[in-house]
């Protein structure tokens, strides 16, 4: 028998109605298929059990799943997609400190906030703790102003205006320690969530832990920890080719080997402008005057002056150093998890070792060089260390988030 083109294409379809009705036929002998399962799209009934799923938040009765659209984020938060990189110094170690190798490591995803936290931003927090503690325990929350203090030099009238006066509202705040900024970070995370129950009209008299089922509620604020500050820092995402290969390294927050702009477009500023704040010798802080370039700044600047890096942060190199959460010890990078590291006490590596009171469990890392540092130390990979309670007029902070689970639902 033959068959004409018409009789063929017949055939084809029928067999195709016959192979969806075998399917069909077989998905019901074994069970009914539910495809793929998410936090925004759970399905009507369980992949496990065939019951159906309880939508209706108060109805506490039957078992109840809750719809995600997406995560609830913070305001001034940037999202940070983890994945493998490459940390640790990647320059010559000039000060031989051998501190941090480099070693190849995987960073979750999560948020981290745009800018340093700004004077305007801690001085909210600081009117707001007026209601929540005490008076002694408010002025152990105050910036030490006298971080600008100095016997032989005129600082010290920073020390009078650039926490107070409002025309430094938009600059880093200084003078905070380690304790302070941890101390930061748990208030923030409290009065933004108090923020989102009222506007979304949650019950007051609901515990965290069920805001958190409900995914209502933000993660807390922190500290980033170093291995998260520096893969930040760094924002290799701009360097990515399809095929996973990273030919070109970066010893700053951008690319190049130097501290000016070689002329590129994304980044909004004139060849030859300097691309972060920083000491550029001895005794020279920002040049001379009359604009012949953008560094034009003698102590911090505008959190937003400088151009963001490819994750959208700005100064990360530069402006401020800023505490990270990591305890320090020299040699960590050897003991380190290669999963989202963090030295969180002397595990492995005892403060016994040294013989030095210089090292121990209080003493915090911080990182990204300043207004008053050289270019060596705007380098992410390099580390420096200080006592938790300590401040000065160059440390600096800035909070970071979880993300849980994948952005894109």
């Amino acid at each position: 028998m033959v068959f004409g083109k018409k009789n063929f294409n017949l055939v084809i379809v029928a067999l195709a109605v016959l192979s969806m009705i075998l399917l069909d036929s077989c998905a019901k002998k074994n069970g009914p298929t539910y495809g793929r399962r998410t936090a925004g799209d759970p399905g009507k009934v369980s992949a496990s059990t065939g019951a159906e799923f309880n939508f209706d938040l108060e109805d506490t009765t039957q078992f109840t799943v809750v719809k995600l659209k997406d995560q609830v984020v913070g305001p001034k938060l940037k999202y940070i997609q983890g994945g493998r990189a490459v940390i640790g110094t990647q320059e010559e170690d000039v000060m031989a400190f051998r501190d941090n190798a480099e070693r190849t490591v995987t960073i979750a995803s999560f948020y981290m906030d745009e800018t340093e936290v700004t004077n305007v931003d801690y001085k909210e927090f600081l009117f707001n703790m007026k209601k929540r503690v005490s008076t002694d325990s408010l002025n152990n929350l105050e910036p030490d102003e006298e971080v600008w203090s100095e016997a032989l030099s005129y600082n010290d009238v920073y020390a009078t205006y650039y926490f107070r006066h409002p025309g430094f509202n938009f600059y880093p705040v200084a003078g905070v320690s380690w304790v302070q900024a941890n101390a930061y970070a748990k208030w923030r995370t409290i009065y933004v969530n108090e923020l989102y129950r009222k506007e979304n009209e949650l019950d007051s008299a609901m515990s965290r832990t069920q805001l958190i089922e409900r995914g209502v509620v933000l993660p807390s604020y922190r500290l980033p920890n170093e291995a998260e500050w520096e893969y930040a820092a760094k924002a290799m995402i701009g360097t990515q080719y399809l095929d996973e290969n990273q030919e070109f390294g970066r010893i700053y927050p951008w690319d190049g080997r130097g501290v000016r702009n070689p002329y590129d477009v994304k980044r909004k500023s004139r060849q030859g402008d300097f691309l972060a704040n920083f000491k550029r010798g001895r005794g020279d802080y920002a040049g001379i005057s009359g604009g012949i370039t953008n560094d034009g700044e003698i102590i911090p600047t505008n959190v937003y002056e400088f151009p963001p890096n490819d994750f959208g942060l700005y100064s990360m190199a530069g402006n401020m150093n800023e505490w990270v959460e990591d305890v320090y010890r020299p040699l960590s990078y050897q003991d380190f998890e290669d999963l989202n590291p963090l030295r969180r006490d002397g595990t492995l590596d005892d403060a016994s070792n040294y013989g030095t009171t210089l090292i121990d469990n209080n003493y915090r890392v911080y990182k990204g060089g300043s207004w008053r540092d050289v270019a060596y130390w705007l380098s992410p990979g390099t580390r420096r260390f200080m006592h938790q309670d300590s401040a000065t007029n160059h440390i600096g902070f800035r909070c970071a988030m979880i993300s849980v689970g994948a952005k894109d639902r």
